[in-house]
């Protein structure tokens, strides 16, 4: 018989605390894009690298951070990445500049691979039914952590200065982990000897990157046509390599083999297309609601910008639970199809009716509302449409595809913006906001000619 060891009151409540502020760590940035751009002179693109790098990051450490940890011990590799994540949290508030601001977000980012971490410990030292109860708790807390950030972003920068925004959280992670380091009881490492995939991380991570700044050179203007096909020619090659190499090493981070089953290469496609669009809208609100009111914009520091966005991060918090429930009840593809068709129908909308906040405020609501419920709802589906010994690889493969396509669309609706920027001012034209709400909304209206076409092969009705 198994004997688990007590997970005590404060041990587990700094893991609580931990996740709250690893979820106010990553959404400071999205309401302060506008200050960074202003307080670093950094183009729209270039601000759209700050969550983005971020994000990478977090696509390449989650398939390992739990391989890592069932190998070494969930605490040990725990405390090892959040001191990553405390280092990365006061280098970006001390950065002088972007290309230190850049390498901190780089750091931050292997925080998302602390919530596999987390589930690992609560599971090893509570009953499976506490346990149940206290990965529930944990994942709220870093969502409601998420809207903490959200909504205290501006005030603190406006109140003490943006490095604070990164600071202050990386503060209490340092406290928090000291907290679980010494109280936490260790847990053994594991028996599995299966091999890490560093070579396939280091290649996928490469190529995100090199993509997203190759983006930014070519569409910022100035780069001339040899350095735009050597960029290109650099992201293939990073590219094809690391599809070489995941489809012959052992023990690969993302199995490639998986994207044969028509479930799951069809459900990562949506999944691309749902949250490119979900983040190009992502980057477009702060933008515009930042914008000059004596334009067509706003003139919204950041703490207005926070609470104008809180009501879709709250939205967007309530449709992870709501997917589940709507995909088991109406099945997923219909989740997918009401999601896709809402999205759509509201960017197009929003690209001619923009000129009032609670537009956008509807337009946020409505999108992240939409998009958490599709791509919860294809996660359920995905699940039930394979083998049960391959849910994990599923899972994984969708995690990376939703980050990356998250990425994708912040870094191209930040290219649309500079594109239409003024060559004077800098400002970007209010058309240009326009072709971005109308893009994002054609995206999204990709879905349903995705669903169309994997109708009899896809996810599972």
């Amino acid at each position: 018989m198994t004997v688990r060891l007590r997970l005590g009151w404060v041990s587990a409540g700094a893991l609580g605390v931990l996740a709250l502020a690893l979820g106010a760590l990553q959404s400071v940035v999205e309401p302060a894009l506008p200050l960074l751009q202003r307080e670093l002179g950094i183009s729209t693109a270039e601000a759209a690298l700050i969550g983005n790098v971020l994000l990478v990051t977090g696509a390449v450490v989650t398939p390992v951070a739990g391989k890592l940890g069932d190998r070494y011990g969930g605490k040990r590799v725990l405390v090892g990445l959040m001191a990553v994540v405390s280092l990365g949290g006061l280098m970006a508030g001390l950065a002088p500049g972007l290309p230190v601001l850049l390498l901190g977000q780089v750091l931050q980012g292997v925080m998302v691979g602390a919530l596999p971490l987390s589930f690992i410990l609560v599971r090893e030292h509570l009953t499976a039914g506490r346990s149940q109860a206290a990965i529930g708790v944990v994942v709220a807390l870093f969502t409601g952590g998420g809207m903490v950030g959200t909504a205290c972003a501006g005030p603190v920068a406006e109140a003490l200065s943006w490095q604070w925004m990164f600071l202050l959280p990386a503060i209490v992670v340092i406290a928090a982990t000291a907290t679980v380091a010494r109280l936490l009881p260790d847990d053994p490492p594991g028996r599995s000897q299966e091999g890490i995939d560093w070579v396939g991380a280091v290649l996928l991570g490469g190529t995100l990157l090199a993509f997203m700044v190759g983006l930014v050179t070519v569409t910022g203007g100035g780069a001339p046509p040899l350095l735009a096909g050597a960029i290109g020619v650099g992201v293939a090659a990073l590219a094809t390599g690391w599809v070489v190499v995941e489809r012959r090493v052992a023990s690969p981070m993302v199995d490639l083999r998986m994207l044969a089953k028509p479930a799951m290469w069809s459900a990562c496609v949506l999944t691309l297309v749902m949250t490119a669009s979900s983040g190009m809208v992502l980057f477009l609100l702060p933008q515009l609601f930042a914008v000059s009111a004596d334009g067509y914009g706003f003139g919204a520091g950041t703490t207005g910008i926070g609470l104008l966005l809180l009501p879709g991060a709250v939205a967007g918090a309530v449709s992870d639970a709501v997917g589940g429930i709507a995909a088991r009840r109406f099945g997923p593809r219909a989740v997918v199809v009401a999601g896709t068709v809402v999205t759509a129908a509201t960017m197009i909308a929003l690209a001619s009716l923009h000129r009032a906040q609670w537009q956008l405020v509807v337009g946020k609501v409505l999108t992240a509302f939409a998009a958490g419920v599709g791509t919860t709802a294809l996660l359920a589906g995905t699940a039930t449409a394979i083998r049960s010994e391959d849910t994990g690889i599923a899972t994984s493969l969708l995690v990376v595809t939703r980050v990356v396509g998250v990425a994708l669309g912040a870094q191209v609706a930040g290219a649309i913006l500079d594109a239409g920027a003024d060559p004077v001012t800098g400002r970007p034209a209010e058309s240009a906001f326009g072709t971005g709400f109308a893009v994002a909304g054609l995206v999204a209206a990709l879905s349903l000619l995705v669903v169309h076409v994997t109708k009899d092969k896809g996810v599972q009705a």
